[in-house]
Formats: C-alpha cells, sequence, structure tokens
C-alpha cells in the first residue's frame, strides 16, 4: 500500500515536470521548421515530421502511465521518431538531435533513477546522434555541432539530477509526515486508552473497596448483635450509613465518567447540561450556559472537550472565588469554539504548569495540541477568561 501511494506520488511530481519540456520541444518544433522552409520549403517531408513530432510529444505527456513498466518499448519508440523526424529535415536535423536526445537521455534518469540505464540510453542515443548527422550532414557539420550537443546534453543532465532528486526529496518528507501522522494517532489512543485504566482504577478504588469496608462493618454488626451488643452495633450501623453515602457519591462521578466515555451514543449536549448541573449543585455558583452546537463531533473531539471542560470548571469551583460563570460552547464554519469566563480574583498565566500539584491547565493545553486547536487565556483581578478553537474535520460536518 506504502509503495502504492509512493509511487502514485512520485508520478504526480514527474508530471509537473512534462509542461516546461513540452514548451521546449515546441521551440525546437518551430526552429526546425524555420531552419527547413528557410533553405528548402519541402511540403510533404514538413507534414510527416509534425505528424512524427506530434506522436513524440504525446508519448512524452503519458510517459507516467507506461513508461517504467514498459521503459525500452517506450525509449525504443522515442528514438526511432527523433531518428525520423531529423531524416526528414535534411536541412534542419541540428535542432532536433541537440534539442530532443538530452531530454530524452534526463527522462530516461528520471523513471527509477537507475545510472546504468541512464548510461546505456547516453550510449544508444550517442550512435543515433552520430549516425543521424554523418548520414545527413558532412563531417565539417559534426565537428560543429557536436560541443553543441554535449552541451545541451550536460546542462539537462545536471538539471535532471537535480530535480529528481528534490523530488524524491519530496516524497521522502511526505512519508515522514504521514509516518508522524499516525504515530500521532496512536499516541491518542494510548492516551484514550491510559484515561480509561486510569477511571477503572477510580472505579475500584471507590465502589470495590467501599463495599469491601461496608461487608467488614456489617460483619462486626453482625457479630456485636449476636452478643448482645445493641449499642455497639447501632454504632457500627451509623458509621456505615454515612460510609454508604459516600461510597455511592464517589461511585457515582466515577461511573458518570466512565460511562460517558463507553457509550457509543454519547450525547454531547446533555453531558454538557450534566457536567453544567451538577458544577451549580455542588458549589453554588451561577452558569450561563450558551449552547449552539449544529455539528456533529468526533468521539475524540468530544471527549477531550468534556475533560477541558471540567477541568475548567473545576478550577473555578477550587481558586477562583466567583460568584458567576459564563459558558459557551459553539460551532463556526470548521471550528469548534469553547468559551469559559468567571468574575473570580484571577490569577498569573506565566506560572502555568509551573506550579507544583497544579496541572490543570497543562493538560488542558496537551489536550488542544492534540486536537490542533488552539488555546488563549486571560486573567487579571477582574476574572479569568478561557478561549479554546478546536478544527472540525469533514467527517464531523454532518448536522445533528
Amino acid at each position: 500500500m506504502r509503495e502504492t501511494d509512493t509511487e502514485r506520488e512520485q508520478a504526480g511530481q514527474l508530471s509537473a515536470s512534462r509542461v516546461p519540456i513540452i514548451i521546449w520541444m515546441s521551440l525546437v518544433f518551430v526552429a526546425a521548421v524555420l531552419m527547413q522552409f528557410l533553405t528548402a520549403p519541402l511540403i510533404i517531408p514538413s507534414i510527416g515530421f509534425a505528424v512524427l513530432f506530434t506522436a513524440h510529444g504525446l508519448l512524452h505527456w503519458n510517459a507516467d502511465r507506461f513508461g517504467e513498466r514498459y521503459f525500452w518499448i517506450y525509449i525504443s519508440l522515442q528514438e526511432a521518431l527523433i531518428y525520423l523526424c531529423a531524416i526528414l529535415m535534411k536541412d534542419a536535423y541540428q535542432p532536433v538531435l541537440i534539442g530532443l536526445l538530452p531530454i530524452l537521455i534526463a527522462q530516461s534518469l528520471g523513471f527509477s533513477f537507475r545510472i546504468k540505464r541512464a548510461v546505456l540510453v547516453t550510449l544508444i542515443n550517442a550512435v543515433i546522434f552520430f549516425d543521424s548527422a554523418l548520414t545527413i550532414g558532412e563531417r565539417k557539420e559534426l565537428i560543429l555541432f557536436l560541443p553543441l550537443f554535449l552541451l545541451m546534453l550536460s546542462i539537462v543532465l545536471a538539471y535532471a539530477v537535480l530535480f529528481y532528486r528534490q523530488v524524491q526529496e519530496r516524497i521522502r518528507i511526505q512519508n515522514f509526515l504521514r509516518d508522524l501522522q499516525e504515530a500521532h494517532k496512536k499516541v491518542e489512543e494510548l492516551t484514550l486508552a491510559n484515561e480509561r485504566q486510569r477511571m477503572a482504577r477510580d472505579l475500584h478504588d471507590t465502589l470495590a473497596q467501599g463495599v469491601a469496608g461496608l461487608i467488614m462493618q456489617l460483619e462486626a454488626t453482625d457479630a456485636h448483635l449476636g452478643q448482645g451488643n445493641t449499642e455497639r452495633a447501632r454504632s457500627i450501623v451509623q458509621q456505615s450509613m454515612s460510609q454508604a453515602r459516600r461510597t455511592l457519591a464517589e461511585a457515582r462521578r466515577a461511573i458518570d465518567n466512565l460511562r460517558m466515555k463507553s457509550s457509543s451514543d454519547m450525547d454531547f449536549r446533555e453531558a454538557l447540561e450534566d457536567e453544567i448541573r451538577h458544577f451549580k449543585d455542588a458549589t453554588g455558583i451561577q452558569v450561563t450556559a450558551d449552547l449552539r452546537l449544529t455539528k456533529r463531533l468526533s468521539r475524540l473531539v468530544m471527549e477531550h472537550s468534556l475533560h477541558m471542560i471540567k477541568e475548567c470548571l473545576t478550577n473555578v469551583a477550587k481558586h477562583a472565588k466567583a460568584g458567576h460563570v459564563s459558558f459557551a460552547l459553539f460551532n463556526e464554519e470548521r471550528q469548534l469554539w469553547i468559551k469559559i469566563a468567571d468574575n473570580g480574583v484571577g490569577f498569573r498565566t506565566d506560572s502555568i504548569g509551573k506550579d507544583a500539584g497544579h496541572y490543570g491547565l497543562l493538560g488542558i493545553q496537551e489536550r488542544v495540541r492534540l486536537l490542533g486547536g488552539e488555546l488563549k487565556v486571560l486573567s487579571g483581578p477582574e476574572g479569568t477568561a478561557i478561549a479554546v478553537k478546536i478544527p472540525l474535520i469533514e467527517a464531523e460536518g454532518e448536522a445533528l
């Protein structure tokens, strides 16, 4: 799969070089026709030359489709067409040979960057050059045009080597970026898995341990009742009732968080409303909520967003000393916005992630980075405002 993608990318990169070469071939065609007509106008050979030259150009334009698979067939056809074009234009064979043969050699180098094969093509084209020049022209002309041919060949090969190396380097960078994206997705999956494991540990530490403690207290109560020690039994029962309430409250919080993550049909709006309601009930702080979500979000965005919102509200409850919180969540074009502001005492934004034991905002920064979003935090004596912008992909753009 990766090799197919790489070949497709390489073909696309090489296709970008066709336009300037076609322009160069057009200039060669015009130069050959003008030289021939200025010397001896030949109508029928010129028509044949135009047909063969057009076939040569079409083959070159479609070289990326079959040039690598049928390399020698393609090269042989092109060499034959160039040779026939030179034969037909007896008084203008020089621009044909000098202009087309180096291009063909450079193209053979670009198909797979095999030096030995390019050298063999170069030798074959050199034979064609000498044979055409000696067949059509004179030795004096060969001595004159050979340096031009070698100069043109050197320039074209130098450009081809530089261009195709750049293509290979660009493809290598694209593959490297693709590997980074895949690694990034795996890190996100591992992050979510670690969070689920943490929630499972929390559930074990609250529900399982709490129930185990209740069982021990009930066994002690039963023992005291069997001995007729009702006062001690009543005391243990009261302690058990208090512990049961604490265990139930902690278990509900853990189960709610775990259920929200595992639910395949997660209602994001309902989860937000529950979180805001729990916050108001626990703190007594008034909340003004503005929820205007019209796009379906991916599971990853929902989970990270809920964690960030919960962390923001927790920070308000613990540190802000606020009496009011405004909360807004809405989508605009292909962006999801989360804005939370309070009228509390504020804090120093340059201390984010530096104070030991205070990593809430640092965790929000990490989640925003995983989602490819942006985070802005403004804080002062009048309160704190946090704004998160998250890009939405196409799959998340379906209306609810």
